[in-house]
């Protein structure tokens, strides 16, 4: 009897050893949300229309991009209610914006960087960079570590003539156009002819651009003019480029996912 409880004794001991060391099992880390300061556009002006790119292929790396789960524009609220301005002004005039990008999280620039160091994933070059030799993404500043996107209160954006058009989807594989080719020929996104497409790597993307003439540099110049009237700057070198001014947050760069829950209830 006492060789058994002395058995039974030491394979106790063995166990509460085995489960005093045996590592707690992983769990997945949470994602991080979006402060208080940040809103789901759609929740302050549901007119504006959303073409989230980034959750499509149709993007100049050919695929969706990291950390864009729903097809939701994200904002910091100042920059949403400044385009909520902005959207009462062009409705009365027959326009719509429509939104291509808005925060971006921090892990959608690491994938643009990891993208661009990648010289012979060249799939998307005939319509985004189709003059632009890959190596120069960097040194040329189409690609670049940091986005001010990830602060939350810059968008990409352009106008759309009201009744808006559908939009057809992205066959991923489709004969690509060059950017910078007649509206007639580009990808059709139902916006006005603004000269590009969106992030078109050229410098006819130049807000400025003297080649950009006629009714696509009017149409650039009315987009620029609305929204400098609410508080937006433009990046010089993309016209579809805007940032609300002041920051909310000048100085974060944020990495919470693109998704609705990351602003849930706001």
């Amino acid at each position: 009897m006492r060789t058994v409880l002395r058995a039974l004794a030491t394979a106790a001991a063995t166990l509460l050893v085995a489960t005093a060391v045996s590592p707690a099992p992983a769990q997945a880390r949470p994602e991080p949300k979006a402060p208080e300061g940040f809103v789901a556009l759609r929740s302050v002006d549901p007119t504006i229309i959303q073409e989230m790119r980034y959750t499509t292929a149709h993007t100049f790396l050919g695929e969706r991009v990291d950390g864009y789960r729903q097809p939701v524009c994200i904002l910091t609220r100042p920059a949403a209610r400044a385009l909520h301005l902005a959207q009462k002004r062009l409705l009365r005039q027959g326009y719509s914006l429509k939104v291509y990008d808005c925060y971006r999280p921090q892990r959608a620039v690491d994938h643009f960087v990891r993208w661009a160091k990648d010289l012979d994933d060249q799939a998307m070059k005939g319509e985004f960079y189709p003059l632009v030799d890959k190596s120069r993404l960097f040194d040329d500043g189409y690609i670049a570590e940091k986005s001010g996107h990830s602060r939350g209160s810059t968008v990409d954006l352009t106008l759309v003539r009201l009744p808006a058009l559908p939009t057809r989807p992205y066959r991923p594989g489709e004969r690509l156009t060059p950017c910078f080719a007649p509206k007639s020929e580009r990808f059709p996104d139902s916006s006005v002819d603004m000269g590009t497409g969106y992030d078109c790597f050229a410098t006819l993307s130049h807000t400025d651009d003297p080649r950009i003439q006629g009714a696509q540099r009017a149409n650039r110049q009315f987009l620029k003019r609305t929204l400098t009237d609410v508080g937006f700057v433009n990046l010089p070198e993309e016209w579809w480029h805007f940032t609300h001014k002041p920051e909310l947050f000048p100085d974060t760069y944020f990495d919470f996912p693109v998704d609705r829950r990351s602003v849930a209830g706001r």
